[in-house]
């Protein structure tokens, strides 16, 4: 669902106000057909460019930020600015930070970011202005697959950190699948 709003007339809050009890109402509907989705994270510092930064704007160590990221549950609002790239919510409060100010040119597929008040994952190679915490090994949008995109709205996600070797071993495993 697209909602369109005239921001001269109805700021971006206001909004939120009145759709937010419509979205409550609906996360808490049968989710008998929701499906539940683990994505493996690597947080080390080549895929978290802006994990250091995070952590000391919001005053917590690093791994803090990683436990708290994976610890959460998320929901799969809705699917965007790039195919495949899905808006999570349900990010704790105390990871909200805002976007890079200057996004950057290039954001490699996989990317794990998080903006304001959720979490996405870059499907493919782009421009982006989150704030990168990990990546993925994952493919999350493939168009020989159907559906293409690994979430759908709806869908429940939870990640699960990994470290290096796991990330490699998933990457040569997608890889051999082709």
């Amino acid at each position: 669902m697209l909602i369109d709003f005239d921001p001269l007339n109805l700021t971006h809050e206001e909004v939120e106000g009145m759709i937010g009890p419509l979205v409550s109402e609906l996360a808490a509907s049968d989710h008998s057909k929701t499906r539940q989705i683990e994505i493996p994270v690597c947080y080390e510092s080549e895929f978290a460019p802006d994990l250091a930064s995070v952590a000391k704007k919001l005053s917590l160590t690093e791994e803090e930020v990683i436990k708290r990221h994976s610890s959460g549950d998320y929901f799969v609002y809705f699917l965007g600015f790039a195919p495949g790239f899905a808006y999570l919510g349900g990010l704790v409060p105390q990871l909200h930070v805002p976007r890079l100010a200057t996004p950057r040119k290039h954001v490699a597929a996989g990317s794990v970011g998080i903006a304001g008040a959720q979490t996405g994952i870059y499907p493919n190679d782009s421009p982006g202005g989150w704030q990168l915490i990990g990546r993925t090994p994952l493919r999350m949008f493939d168009t020989a697959t159907s559906p293409p995109s690994l979430t759908q709205p709806g869908d429940q996600v939870r990640f699960r950190r990994i470290d290096r070797a796991e990330f490699d071993r998933y990457y040569r495993e997608r890889d051999h699948q082709q």
